[in-house]
């Protein structure tokens, strides 16, 4: 078979048969399968496929298509392994003895490893991205060549490095490949060394970068310095290209290293380094003009596509090497990033880095969930949230230094007196077990949150059971009011942030929207509620401690009035109200997104959306019926006289002030508000005007808001 393959690839080359290299022991048999397939295909009918009286559904989603370079790993590649890429000249060191194209292609290098390191953090393998790579695979061949070997450590050390964050963080589940090693040369001796090697050649090319810029007096000094190439005119752009990729590798790897320091100790030190890797980022992207004009290749409309800089194909890779590496398997067909492509990502990276080394490291749970569900709207890739897990859960403390207990306690506004003495002295061991179920609760929502959006809602939909339960199970226990009052509120933040995340994800057709803020609402009446609640409670507590006799006029108004953090909600829940009703109308009235599916009724539709919120009972008594009952007398008559959206336009407005200090919810308000004023003009247009045009037409766009839709009005 395999001779084959050779045969048929060099006879489409025009030239004649290599021999196979596949080496052959003295226990090897090898054999031509060829007239046994040939034999097979004309006895098979299209579809149909040999198989064993054994092979099943499950074995045929991993059966190989022979010969196909997409499922077939052991088809024949240009090398069959890496001595023999070696002998035929695919990695040489040095690269060339022509010292200018050596620079050249050496910096041809360093900007395809970029590509190939943005594509595995992308979520492609390790051994067919950055360990595509001839060179890294046999760093020790290139000792003599200072700038390649030095670079080859801190890049394989940058990759061990990312590699420890993202098995620690336990967030590689989403991308079982990203930290697959698969026997790559990982660990390296002296690499913990990489960065005092890398100065080293860093402080070589400066001076060389002095050199050519020095006056002719002073460069009598410096001729014992050999240059980094013997052309005069190229000596400063090539000194300056690898100056500032050498020094966005040294800045990246201190990132890696302080950040993962315990308890946030690294952040502020991390953020120099990021800053810093950001301007040699930019010094990168202006170096694309020289290094072009030095390629000698015309490359100006396909440059965006190219994996270097200079637009010229690099040495020293190939990433069918390890293609039998990959995985049990087929190889999945690579395209790496452009080199544009690449920056652009490690641009990003670096911001959203940034945005955790900026975090106060706020104690208080409510700050900070509401921070990661902000970090999260920038849709951080697998590094960064990696990054922010490992640094929010450490050693079961919060940040590595408080106790998640004690943060709970805070989060549930418990008295001062009974947190350390009463559950953790007179509780039953029953109680204890049952608040050390709800700290592994916690720490598992926060672990959750920092995964990517499909998979924070898969597992968000599953653990809202074990928060339900937690809050049943303790009903009848003596175990504190304030805590059970916070779960019940948690478990509503968890369910409402479920719902949400359908819309990020595009979850729901139009047809559905109805149903989703009919059940959105349910869910935001329950939640605040339970906020409501928690923070009467709290108020109720301190009162008592002040022992006052007598209520002032101050503390009876303080009481009725409703705290800006429910009036937040309420501004949601209006709109969820609003957006229900005028859905249900269109549809009532106009006919208008009713989508009757082959596949499935509304009501098989409404389960499969709700089906793990209803296993929780969360909340209770929502069902298809109670939706049905809700919406099917829905007119524009009712909600021009009741218009939710003025409701939510009025809240948002009075509630601003008291968020004034808070510019993440200012901007959210702001939004919020936008969706009322165009859902409330929307609803008064079509009421004048939707009886007496047919011709109007009524769509929903997330123009202003990611999860609340806006009405358009046009006519046809």
């Amino acid at each position: 078979m395999a001779d084959k393959a050779v045969s048929e690839e060099a006879s489409m080359d025009g030239q004649a048969p290599k021999p196979t290299s596949i080496p052959v022991t003295d226990n090897t048999v090898w054999a031509d399968a060829s007239p046994l397939l040939d034999a097979a295909c004309i006895g098979l009918r299209y579809g149909e496929l040999i198989h064993g009286d054994n092979f099943n559904l499950f074995a045929a989603m991993s059966a190989l298509e022979i010969m196909d370079p997409k499922m077939d790993s052991g088809i024949v590649c240009r090398y069959y392994s890496i001595d023999e890429a070696i002998e035929n000249g695919a990695a040489p060191v040095p690269i060339s003895l022509d010292s200018t194209i050596d620079v050249q292609c050496t910096i041809d290098i360093m900007d395809h490893l970029l590509a190939c390191e943005a594509a595995w953090h992308k979520g492609h393998s390790l051994a067919q991205t950055v360990f595509s790579c001839i060179y890294l695979l046999r760093l020790d061949r290139t000792a003599s060549h200072a700038l390649l070997h030095s670079y080859g450590r801190v890049i394989r050390a940058t990759c061990k490095a990312v590699l420890s964050v993202v098995s620690d963080a336990r967030t590689h589940e989403e991308e079982d490949l990203f930290t697959m090693t698969y026997g790559l040369p990982l660990n390296g001796d002296g690499d913990e060394k990489c960065l005092s090697m890398l100065n080293a050649v860093e402080e070589t090319i400066s001076r060389q970068l002095r050199a050519c810029k020095a006056t002719s007096s002073k460069r009598r000094v410096s001729e014992d310095l050999e240059p980094l190439q013997y052309n005069p005119n190229l000596e400063e752009g090539f000194c300056k290209a690898l100056l500032c990729r050498l020094r966005f590798r040294k800045h990246f790897f201190h990132v890696l290293t302080c950040m993962k320091r315990p308890q946030g100790r690294g952040l502020e030190l991390a953020r120099k380094h990021i800053a810093s890797c950001i301007s040699e980022l930019e010094f990168i992207l202006k170096s694309a003009e020289f290094l072009q004009s030095c390629s000698g290749e015309s490359c100006e409309d396909d440059i965006d596509d190219k994996t270097t800089a200079s637009g010229r194909e690099p040495i020293g890779f190939d990433a069918s090497l390890n293609s039998r590496l990959s995985a049990p398997t087929p190889p999945r067909a690579i395209k790496i990033l452009s080199w544009k492509k690449a920056v652009e990502y490690f641009v990003k990276l670096l911001h959203d880095l940034d945005v955790i080394c900026s975090y106060s490291l706020d104690p208080h749970l409510e700050n900070l969930l509401r921070f990661v569900v902000q970090f999260q709207k920038s849709q951080p890739d697998l590094v960064a949230r990696s990054h922010l897990q490992l640094l929010l859960v450490q050693d079961g403390k919060l940040y590595g230094r408080d106790p998640i207990f004690a943060v709970i306690t805070k989060a549930a506004a418990l008295p001062e007196a009974t947190k350390n003495h009463d559950i953790q002295k007179n509780e039953s061991i029953l109680q204890l077990g049952q608040c050390y179920y709800i700290l592994q609760l916690v720490m598992n929502l926060l672990k959750i949150l920092c995964t990517n959006a499909a998979w924070q809602r898969r597992k968000l939909g599953k653990i809202l059971q074990d928060w339900r339960v937690i809050y049943l199970q303790n009903i009848c226990m003596k175990i504190f009011q304030h805590i059970l009052i916070w779960v019940e509120e948690q478990t509503y933040w968890i369910a409402c942030r479920f719902l949400m995340l359908g819309f990020e994800l595009e979850l729901y057709s139009a047809s559905e929207y109805c149903m989703v803020y009919w059940y959105s609402y349910a869910v935001l009446i329950k939640l605040a509620e339970k906020t409501h609640l928690k923070m009467a409670v709290s108020y109720d507590t301190a009162k008592r401690k002040g022992k006052k006799k007598r209520d002032s006029p101050k503390d009876l108004v303080r009481e009725s009035r409703i705290p800006p953090a429910v009036l937040f909600l309420q501004c949601y829940i209006c709109l969820a109200e609003g957006l229900t009703m005028m859905l249900a109308a269109l549809r009532n009235e106009f006919m208008i997104l009713q989508s009757p599916s082959p596949f499935n009724t509304e009501q098989e539709k409404f389960v499969q959306h709700f089906e793990l919120l209803q296993r929780a009972c969360i909340p209770d008594h929502a069902s298809y019926l109670s939706f049905k009952e809700s919406t099917t007398h829905a007119r524009f008559s009712t909600l021009v006289m009741y218009n939710y959206f003025k409701d939510a336009q009025r809240i948002a407005k009075e509630v601003k002030s008291s968020f004034s200090n808070d510019p993440d919810r200012l901007a959210e308000l702001r939004k919020l508000e936008q969706v009322a004023e165009h859902n409330s003009v929307a609803l008064n247009l079509i009421c004048r005007l939707g009886a007496l045009d047919p011709s109007l037409k009524v769509s929903f766009e997330f123009s202003h808001h990611p999860f609340f839709a806006t009405a358009v009005v046009r006519r046809s």
